[in-house]
């Protein structure tokens, strides 16, 4: 199958194309290597891609490359898109909302019309948990998101779910809207919690938490790229899907696991901050029913596999 990702060069972009190309399947990514993180870190991330076999790569602007996009969409004629690309984090879209109207809704919209005058089939589009708001530690069901968001990346996400709808219905292709939550593992994202508190302990310095009992639905990268995969199996013109484990982590339990591997952590209690939900917690019952997905790795396997990786490629995390 020919397949565009965009975004391609990111954590989870940069696993899904080696799966991609393990499986026979013919890549094309688009990515501006945006600089919310390293770019350089970005490009070793290419070529740990690049490691599964050969793709094709464009470095360009969704946004600010609009004519030269579309004629790559045009050319390649993709089979399927799978739009990851987006500026992630709720910290950065509360001292910067627009750039998130900017990158998580304009460049979707862009993605979904090129995608529409391509002739794709299907449309994947990567959303968040973010997108359900503050529900205080409860299973969350698809349907349980209202558009009652507490960060401008949520609201942005919501905001290009409905875009998702409109495209589907202006081209009638299939599109499949996928939820992820807290998604962790090797090349995990430096501003990511679990990213960051691996990193301190290697350099022995301390962790800070933020909130108390707090807890998230932590998603090992392997089983969200199965997830991803598993949306290829969907039979609705639109379909919405919680991809996570099913199980939260309370903080606490996090620190817990944590000391494990590192015995002489070191606590800071920080406040809790704005734009963050006390939990997060996937009912992944439709996924499970409609697409056959099944996460596989539990968060202790999850956690040890992300610790080694880690003390093998220090200056990544750096």
């Amino acid at each position: 199958m020919k397949v565009i990702v965009t975004g391609g060069a990111g954590f989870i972009g940069s696993h899904l194309t080696r799966k991609l190309l393990k499986e026979g399947h013919e890549v094309l990514i688009i990515d501006e290597l945006h600089p919310y993180y390293s770019v350089a870190r970005k490009k070793r991330q290419l070529e740990f891609a690049r490691e599964a076999g050969e793709f094709a790569f464009f470095q360009k602007s969704l946004l600010n490359d609009e004519a030269e996009v579309k004629e790559i969409f045009l050319a390649y004629k993709p089979e399927m898109v799978i739009h990851l690309a987006a500026i992630p984090g709720v910290s950065h879209s509360i001292a910067a909302p627009n750039e998130y109207v900017d990158y998580d809704i304009k460049a979707t919209i862009n993605a979904l019309r090129y995608a529409g005058q391509s002739n794709v089939k299907h449309f994947i589009f990567a959303s968040s948990s973010s997108v359900y708001g503050e529900q205080k530690n409860v299973p969350l069901q698809e349907e349980m998101a209202t558009g009652n968001v507490v960060s401008p990346y949520a609201a942005a996400k919501f905001g290009a779910e409905s875009f998702c709808h409109a495209y589907s219905s202006l081209f009638d292709y299939k599109i499949s809207i996928l939820r992820f939550f807290t998604v962790y593992g090797p090349w995990g994202r430096p501003d990511m919690a679990i990213t960051g508190f691996i990193k301190n302990l290697l350099n022995n310095q301390e962790i800070t938490l933020f909130g108390n009992r707090t807890a998230r639905d932590y998603t090992y990268i392997d089983d969200c790229i199965t997830g991803i995969i598993s949306a290829f199996n969907q039979t609705e013109r639109v379909g919405t899907y919680n991809i996570g484990s099913g199980k939260p982590i309370f903080i606490e339990e996090l620190v817990d696991y944590l000391k494990q591997h590192f015995p002489d952590v070191t606590v800071k209690q920080g406040g809790f901050r704005q734009g963050d939900v006390n939990s997060t917690w996937a009912d992944i019952t439709k996924a499970h029913q409609q697409l056959g997905f099944a996460p596989s790795i539990s968060f202790s396997e999850g956690l040890a596999k992300t610790i080694e990786w880690a003390k093998k490629h220090v200056s990544e995390i750096s």
